[in-house]
């Protein structure tokens, strides 16, 4: 056996590190909690320390893959499969995916759990629990006051369900903290679960 044999089987025989292994962190959370924010803000710690990241905001998804889908229950659950098995293709490939996206009902993001458990992908539900008057307060897209005048209807949490996580892996309450803090509050969690 060849040193360079000798160096292949090890690397084979030991364990991924934290940067090496691949997860979907997925941020469900009513419109305007902060999951967006959040994932970028964890993001940008994640590749300081060496890891591959990708961000797969929901709004982005909706202009370039999931572009024609309305907010009808079944389109909503096509959306956020199709996310599903995007991230799960990174997170196998070694990628952190933070997936900051409503996925307002429960069985959407249980069919992505599910896929990944089939595929050997890592998949942690973490809940961004903002409460609604505070999203309304911070109505960053302005959403919450075009409800609030008539102009659209169907808003995740005001007039349409959201299905609040019953056990996701972490609850995260923002109401009264910065950004950073429950950014640290996410990476201790990950660092926790060897992913950081």
């Amino acid at each position: 056996m060849t040193t360079a044999d000798t160096l292949a089987a090890a690397e084979a025989a030991s364990p991924a590190g934290p940067c090496d292994r691949g997860a979907t962190v997925w941020l469900t959370g009513l419109p305007s909690a902060g999951k967006t924010t959040l994932a970028f803000a964890l993001a940008e710690r994640l590749r300081a320390e060496g890891h591959r990241v990708e961000v797969l905001d929901g709004d982005e998804i909706r202009e370039f893959l999931s572009k024609g889908l309305g907010f009808s229950k079944e389109d909503r659950h096509t959306n956020v499969t199709r996310i599903g098995f995007v991230a799960e293709k990174l997170a196998k490939n070694g990628v952190k995916v933070l997936a900051p996206v409503i996925a307002p009902y429960a069985d959407s993001r249980a069919a992505v759990r599910a896929r990944h458990a089939e595929q050997g992908a890592e998949f942690l539900e973490i809940h961004v629990a903002t409460p609604v008057e505070l999203c309304s307060e911070r109505d960053v897209k302005g959403l919450y006051a075009k409800q609030a005048a008539g102009e659209i209807s169907g808003l995740t949490g005001v007039d349409d369900p959201y299905e609040a996580p019953e056990h996701p892996e972490l609850r995260l309450q923002t109401l009264g903290r910065s950004v950073a803090e429950s950014a640290a509050e996410l990476h201790t969690f990950l660092t926790e679960r060897g992913l950081a």
